[in-house]
């Protein structure tokens, strides 16, 4: 079968429990890198500004936040253009937050060391945001995930992940295997485009978890970006 044809259920070196801190400090340093220069950031600013438009004030949760890069480059574009945001960053592995807290610059953002599932707000935050997190997980859990991130947001949601595509993995493949230093890189990164989507999977899990109206982007470089807008009643 050709190994495009599927998600794989190969799960990544990351997923495990006992990870080097040196190690992951590495992989999460270059994860940053991808993000900046192959139009990761880019992806999650265009999901923020899609539920952000107008507002001043804002509240923004990412959840399976690794290394916060994320919410550091939405702390400096709200900063830029005077938006007041409060960040939230929840992921379960402690490690990825201590790293996370090292590299914040003195940045307001709020870090909470738990399965996203567990979390109870005390006020929802306005939008939920992951990126690069959801091909960790099956397509049973998906569902569950899209549900839990619709019935804790104010005005909706946003998804960057990843397209299954030949050329994202040899890509990538190719990429780390000459620049990375990091042996969950070089490891890691072509296994997620295997573990990445195509746009109809993407159409039956929103379909299965009741979740809509929704908008699915494809974005450059073999991403998607999936927007969910809550409509008051």
């Amino acid at each position: 079968m050709n190994q495009f044809s599927r998600r794989s259920q190969e799960k990544e070196l990351l997923d495990g429990d006992s990870i080097d801190f040196n190690d992951l400090s590495q992989n999460l340093k270059e994860l940053r890198f991808i993000n900046a220069y192959l139009g990761g950031h880019r992806i999650t600013l265009k999901g923020f500004k899609s539920l952000s438009a107008g507002k001043k004030k804002i509240s923004i949760c990412e959840i399976g936040c690794g290394g916060g890069d994320n919410l550091i480059a939405l702390d400096n574009f709200c900063k830029k253009i005077n938006i007041e945001a409060t960040f939230t960053g929840i992921d379960i592995n402690p490690a990825c937050i201590e790293y996370a807290k090292e590299n914040l610059q003195n940045r307001n953002i709020h870090f909470i060391i738990e399965d996203y599932k567990k979390v109870v707000f005390q006020k929802k935050p306005d939008i939920l945001f992951s990126s690069l997190f959801c091909h960790h997980f099956s397509n049973e859990e998906l569902i569950d995930m899209l549900q839990w991130m619709k019935a804790n947001s104010n005005l909706g949601f946003f998804i960057n992940d990843l397209q299954r595509h030949p050329i994202a993995y040899y890509s990538i493949r190719f990429l780390t295997k000459i620049f990375s230093r990091s042996h969950l890189v070089k490891n890691d990164a072509p296994l997620s485009v295997l573990r990445g989507f195509r746009i109809n999977e993407w159409e039956k899990l929103l379909k299965l978890s009741g979740i809509k109206p929704v908008q699915i982007h494809w974005e450059w470089a073999f991403r998607y970006l999936i927007v969910y807008r809550n409509i008051p009643m």
